[in-house]
C-alpha cells in the first residue's frame, strides 16, 4: 500500500490483542555501543544453533531522487540492519514482501517518461548501498526473496535479478506475488494488494479506452502521483469545486451503489488532499503501462453522468463492473464483492479478514502463518487454531498510518509449531520488541 492509506487519511487500528507470540529470540534491547554501530557486524540476536528464522521485511519504498523518496533518513540503517543479518547465523532467508522499488510515489511534475526499465534502474542507482548489501545478504548463506508490491508491480524481474544476481522471485501473475516457505510449507507472503480496489493490477478498466491489455496501474496509482505532490508541496489547503453525487441510489441496486460508496470514499479523499494543480489542468502526463495520453484530476473523479449513473467519465469508467474479472486475473482465491472490498481499503482489518479468507480458514490451504505488508500498519493477529495473521509493517522515514513504528519487520521462527515476533530496529542499533503493543488503542 504503501503510500494508498495515506491517501485516505483515515487511521483505523484494529481491537484484537493476539496471543501466538514468542519467537525466543534473546533481543537486544540495549542500546549497541558507538563501536558495535560503526563495525556494523554484530549479530541481531544471540544466535542458536539452526538455521531456522525467516526475516520478512516490506515497503521499503526506496525511491529515484531522494527529493521524491520516502526512505533516505532510514536507509544507513537499512543498509546496518542488513550487515547485522550477515553475522546472524541462524537465519535461514530474508523475503522482501513488496514495495522494495517505488514508482508511486512521484509528483505530477516529475518529467514524464517512455522507459520503466530505465526509470527502475535509475531507482536501484540511487539506491546502490542498499541494493550492494543485499547482494552481500545473498551470498552470505541467507536465501533472499523478492514478492512484488503495488508499487512495483511494473518492475520486471529480469531489472531486478540484474541488479541482485542471486535474488528469488515470487511472482504468480503479473504484478503479484506470493511466496510460501517454512519447515512444512506452512507459511504464505505476499504483499497483500491483491484485494485492494485502489491496488491490485487493472488490466480490464481501461483496456477500450486505451485500445489495449497493458493498462495493469490502478486508480491507486493517480491518487499516489496527486497525493505526493500535495505532500511535497507542504500539504497546502486550497479550494476545490468538485462534481457532486445528489441522488444516493438504494442499497439493493448492488451495481449504483458500489458505484455511490467509491465515489464517497473518493470524495472524503479530494476534499483532504488539495494540491495547488488544479482540477481541470492535464497533469498526468502517461506514456507507460499501456497509457498513451495527458488525463486531469476529473477525469477518473466519479461523477453523476447525463443518464443518472454514477463513473467516472474517462479513466476507470464503472470500474465496480471489472472488480470479478480483475479478481480472476489476479489470482484471487476466494474472490469476494466489490462493496466488501471498496469499504475495506480504508479498514486496516479487511487485510486480516483477507489472510483468513484465502489462506488461515481456507479448506484448499494448508497455511498456519499469512504475513502480508501493504498497510503500513504492523501487526499479529491470533486467527484461531493455532493461526496467526502478521503484517510487516514499513521503512518509510515517517509512518503516517502508525506513527509508534517504522523500521518493522517479522521474525517467524519455523518448526513444529512457528513462533513469532514483531521488531523495530531502533537508531541506536538496538531491538525493540512490538508483538504485544501493536494494534492497541
Amino acid at each position: 500500500m504503501g503510500k494508498q492509506k495515506e491517501l485516505a487519511a483515515i487511521v483505523l487500528t484494529a481491537s484484537a490483542i493476539l496471543s501466538c507470540v514468542g519467537c525466543g529470540i534473546q533481543t537486544v534491547t540495549q542500546p549497541a555501543s558507538k563501536t558495535e554501530v560503526q563495525d556494523e557486524v554484530m549479530p541481531l540476536w544471540e544466535t542458536g544453533d539452526e538455521r531456522n528464522k525467516i526475516i520478512v521485511i516490506s515497503d521499503l519504498h526506496l525511491g529515484i531522487d531522494d527529493e521524491y523518496s520516502e526512505t533516505v533518513a532510514n536507509r544507513p540503517l537499512l543498509v546496518q540492519f542488513l550487515r547485522r543479518l550477515q553475522s546472524t547465523s541462524d537465519v535461514r532467508e530474508l523475503v522482501i514482501a513488496g514495495d522494495f522499488l517505488d514508482a508511486w510515489f512521484l509528483p505530477v511534475y516529475y518529467p514524464s517518461y517512455t522507459d520503466e526499465t530505465q526509470f527502475y534502474k535509475k531507482v536501484i542507482a540511487n539506491n546502490q548501498t542498499v541494493i550492494d548489501e543485499m547482494n552481500r545478504v545473498a551470498e552470505s548463506g541467507i536465501s533472499l526473496v523478492y514478492v512484488p508490491g503495488n508499487h512495483d508491480m511494473t518492475l520486471e524481474a529480469a531489472v531486478l535479478q540484474e541488479a541482485i544476481p542471486k535474488l528469488k522471485q515470487a511472482r504468480d501473475a503479473e504484478g503479484l506475488g506470493y511466496y510460501c516457505t517454512g519447515d512444512r510449507q506452512e507459511i504464505a507472503i505476499e504483499h497483500g494488494h491483491r484485494y485492494d480496489v485502489f491496488s491490485a493490477p487493472d488490466t480490464v478498466t481501461n483496456a477500450e479506452l486505451c485500445g489495449n491489455d497493458q493498462t495493469i496501474l490502478p486508480a491507486g496509482y493517480f491518487y499516489a502521483r496527486y497525493a505526493a505532490t500535495w505532500v511535497l508541496g507542504g500539504r497546502p489547503t486550497v479550494e476545490k469545486q468538485l462534481p457532486t453525487v445528489t441522488d444516493i441510489p438504494d442499497a439493493s441496486d448492488t451495481d449504483q451503489y458500489g458505484a455511490y460508496i467509491y465515489y464517497s470514499l473518493l470524495k472524503n479523499i479530494s476534499e483532504r488532499m488539495t494540491p495547488n494543480e488544479a482540477l481541470d489542468e492535464k497533469i498526468f502526463d502517461m506514456h507507460i503501462a499501456g497509457f498513451d495520453n495527458s488525463y486531469t484530476y476529473l477525469d477518473f473523479y466519479p461523477c453523476q453522468q447525463e443518464d443518472g449513473t454514477i463513473s467516472a467519465p474517462v479513466l476507470f469508467r464503472n470500474v465496480q463492473r471489472t472488480w470479478t474479472e480483475r479478481q480472476k486475473i489476479n489470482g484471487v482465491k476466494v474472490p469476494n464483492g466489490f462493496l466488501e472490498a471498496v469499504a475495506g481499503t480504508i479498514d486496516w482489518d479487511y487485510y486480516f479478514q483477507q489472510a483468513k479468507t484465502q489462506y488461515l480458514e481456507n479448506p484448499e490451504e494448508n497455511i498456519d502463518v499469512a504475513v502480508f505488508g501493504h498497510t503500513h500498519v504492523p501487526a499479529l493477529k491470533d486467527a484461531g487454531n493455532g493461526a496467526c495473521y502478521v503484517n510487516s509493517g514499513t521503512w518509510v522515514d515517517h509512518n503516517t498510518d502508525y506513527p509508534d513504528a517504522t523500521r518493522t519487520f517479522a521474525v517467524i521462527t519455523t518448526g513444529e509449531q512457528d513462533k513469532i515476533e514483531l521488531m523495530s530496529y531502533e537508531e541506536s542499533g538496538g531491538l525493540r520488541d512490538i508483538s504485544t503493543s501493536v494494534n492497541q488503542e
